[in-house]
């Protein structure tokens, strides 16, 4: 299998697509130095009581990189968690992120695996122990270490794909620390997730009269079923759910989301070239332990919670996240829809996220904890 095809297909077994880094040796000029300057410059935080800070921290016995960034550093922390497993957003942040940082202190956070943590601690030491669970635990210690570091109690935990499993699963381990938690692209249950896009994306190409499509789709039925759930079989499913608008709404690619990093002031060469490798090691890792992920079996939780449900999503399909909603109790409780949006809401509708987040997820900060 091509290079290419063989990542597509790595990342549709975690829900959330990346393609492969090809280019230049990391010793080789950086064509786009300049232009993350000029970006840089952009979004440099210049505001007294602002804060920008691009540092490691020691989660689970490994140095993994953080961005911290916000206009004002009272701000309500937001700690963002990243898709994949291994698909690092720190990098695309500057496409969306700025705007929030007006509201909120902003954490951005390369999962052990992803982008700059593996570049940092190299294949060898990334291959140990990249569990689910750990991930988790990872998660609650930079919960902890934020509130010890910015001051503050409780933390709003905002999850994108994959990180809506470690995000969710964080929580409930410490519903004391969080004001809310907010689901993008929301994982409820993997079998059923799979079984689901297959349907809907069997469906699109049977509407579009796609021959091609059709036998591909087919061949897999019944999908994910009885039979292993392998990068060959992911890769033939979200090869058509992504030409169908199922990663970004109305696209048949998500290209100009990958290629974002090229410009992302706090990655530099070598970390884009980190981001495939990584993604391929912590996959192959997690897979098992992503397809065994059941979150629609929780009934209760005790911590606000918002769903961010793309309408044409595929990856994850959205009806899925909107049954799981209406049996969810919780002490409050939202679901928010964005009708031109995918799998990628933040960068396909930036403004109606933002409007989102600062009408369903701000006032949740400043309601009193309960006793």
């Amino acid at each position: 299998m091509p290079l290419t095809t063989f990542a597509h297909a790595i990342a549709a077994a975690a829900a959330l697509a990346f393609t492969a880094q090809t280019g230049a040796q990391t010793d080789a000029p950086d064509p786009y130095a300049d232009a993350r300057a000029v970006m840089a410059g952009v979004n440099e935080i210049v505001t007294p009581n602002g804060i920008q800070e691009l540092m490691t921290v020691e989660l689970g016995g490994m140095e993994q990189w953080i961005s911290i960034r916000g206009s004002d550093r009272d701000n309500p922390v937001l700690l963002f968690l990243h898709g994949g497993p291994g698909a690092p957003e720190m990098g695309v942040g500057w496409a969306f992120q700025r705007p929030w940082e007006d509201y909120f202190t902003v954490v951005q956070w390369d999962q052990r695996g992803g982008g700059k943590t593996f570049r940092h601690n190299g294949e060898a030491a990334s291959r140990e122990g990249p569990t689910r669970e750990r991930i988790v635990a990872d998660t609650v210690e930079l919960m902890a270490w934020l509130r010890e570091h910015l001051g503050q109690e409780r933390i709003i935990v905002v999850g994108h794909s994959w990180g809506t499993v470690a995000g969710f699963q964080a929580a409930m381990a410490r519903p004391d620390w969080v004001h809310a938690y907010v689901g993008i692209g929301q994982i409820v249950d993997m079998d059923e997730n799979e079984r689901r896009s297959h349907e809907l994306t069997l469906a699109a190409a049977r509407a579009d009269g796609n021959a091609e499509a059709i036998a591909d789709l087919t061949a897999i039925a019944p999908y994910p079923g009885d039979t292993p759930v392998t990068f060959e079989r992911i890769g033939a499913e979200r090869e058509w759910a992504v030409h169908y608008g199922g990663l970004a709404a109305y696209r048949d690619n998500a290209g100009f989301y990958y290629r974002a990093r090229r410009l992302a002031p706090e990655y530099e060469q070598a970390d884009r070239e980190a981001v495939n490798p990584g993604g391929i090691l912590s996959v192959t890792a997690l897979l098992d332990d992503l397809m065994a992920v059941r979150q629609g079996d929780v009934e209760q939780v005790d911590f606000p919670v918002v769903f961010f449900a793309g309408r044409h999503d595929l990856t994850t399909p959205s009806d899925l996240v909107e049954a799981w909603y209406q049996r969810l109790e919780a002490p409050s409780k939202e679901l928010v829809w964005f009708e031109h949006s995918a799998h990628l809401s933040p960068i396909e509708e930036p403004g109606r996220t933002l409007v989102a987040l600062v009408e369903h997820v701000l006032p949740l900060t400043q309601e009193q904890p309960q006793p």
